[in-house]
């Protein structure tokens, strides 16, 4: 027998880490590969690659309610939302900078470092067991000094709970004060109806690969009348906020995953949900203990999120990962160390709680099969761990 037969089926359910590439993002990728063009040449070759993108900037512009000129191309999530923090905050000039204690890292580590290198007073600020922010903490903090609060950033939705923050009352709360905010959209876009315009925030950040576009290409979405200092300096390309050749390929591909993300949002939402809450139902009836974690209302279709007492979240993915199952423990690791989830502890867990859980993330390739995999492998899986466990407590 080949090992290729020997491997078992794949079943991903990883797909908040990111998500497969869809059909249209692969085209319009692919189909630009092999064209010359730099977008900010002026012979025809460049022109083209600049109908490109400026098309797909359109493009984007209609499926998030913003104006074309607002979509300032990057890299990726990590500069977008590195972008918005830093250049906000040495464009405001004010000191104080508002985030919630579960932002992604992509969030709390440029502020840590803002804190640390340029003198920002960085406050996080508290969430509600379901990991929803304590909307009323936020208008305690803002009115203690509003002068001096020079950005709010709030995800749009949390990347490991799934839950769906208050950014209605974040930005009624700001536009008081006239404190722009900015949120990470990363997880919500395509998941959940998210529209610039109407939503009132002043920047927003998104990501290809998480809407089955192309890995590191992404945007920042921010309004034309709002000052943004650049974190890199060269030709200056988008706006003069990030300068770089524009990379026409990837902007294509982002441009068609993100509208047919959009275009299906409204369908994807139910059928989705539908085979989460099939998920957590059929896990809670075969580990009877399994506890879910977040907001069980508002929150994400596609996160299903739940604790395993007794066992360590790495064991129990890898002791998946084994029988094809592929998932996530949504903690970080630094330095291949393992911590326990800062989301967790922010919504009350012990360490021992944020230790023993598992992220399972729905997408669009995610079909039935899929959960009736993980459905009949959860259970032995958790008794091999949680075996494992007292194993290592008496030795």
């Amino acid at each position: 027998m080949t090992d290729l037969a020997r491997t078992p089926r794949r079943v991903y359910l990883d797909h908040a880490a990111t998500t497969p590439m869809t059909a249209a993002a692969v085209e319009a990728l692919t189909g630009q590969l092999t064209s010359t063009g730099n977008p900010s040449s002026l012979h025809a070759s460049g022109r083209h690659a600049r109908r490109v993108v400026e098309e797909s900037r359109e493009r984007i512009a209609q499926a998030l309610g913003c104006r074309p000129g607002e979509v300032v191309f990057t890299s990726g999530g990590t500069e977008a939302d590195n972008l918005a923090l830093k250049g906000l905050y040495w464009a405001r000039g004010r000191p104080r900078i508002l985030a919630t204690a579960v932002e992604h890292l992509a969030v709390l580590d440029p502020l840590h470092w803002l804190a640390e290198h340029e003198g920002a007073e960085v406050e996080l600020l508290p969430v509600d067991a379901q990991g929803r922010l304590e909307v009323e903490a936020l208008r305690a903090a803002v009115e203690r000094d509003p002068e001096a609060v020079g950005l709010i950033s709030v995800m749009w939705a949390n990347n490991e709970v799934g839950t769906l923050q208050p950014l209605d009352r974040v930005v009624e709360i700001a536009s008081e004060h006239g404190i722009p905010v900015h949120t990470d959209a990363v997880q919500a876009l395509g998941a959940v109806p998210v529209d610039f315009a109407a939503s009132g925030v002043d920047a927003l950040t998104l990501t290809g690969h998480k809407v089955g576009g192309p890995y590191g290409v992404g945007a920042l979405v921010v309004r034309r009348e709002v000052e943004v200092t650049p974190l890199v300096h060269g030709g200056g390309q988008e706006r003069d906020i990030r300068s770089g050749t524009i990379d026409t390929p990837a902007i294509a591909g982002l441009a068609a995953a993100v509208e047919v993300a959009v275009k299906a949002q409204a369908d994807e939402h139910g059928r989705l949900a539908a085979l989460r809450d099939d998920l957590v139902a059929r896990i809670c009836a075969v580990v009877p203990d399994a506890v879910p974690n977040g907001d069980p209302d508002h929150r994400l279709p596609g996160h299903a999120h739940l604790r395993f007492p007794g066992c360590e979240g790495d064991s129990l993915l890898m002791l998946l990962d084994a029988q094809g199952i592929e998932c996530s423990t949504g903690s970080a690791c630094n330095a291949g160390v393992p911590q326990a989830s800062h989301v967790l502890l922010a919504m009350g867990r012990t360490e021992d709680e944020a230790r023993s859980s598992l992220r399972f993330s729905l997408g669009h390739t995610t079909v039935t099969e899929d959960v009736d995999a993980l459905v009949a492998a959860i259970g032995p899986v958790v008794e091999r761990a949680r075996a494992a466990g007292v194993r290592r407590g008496a030795s």
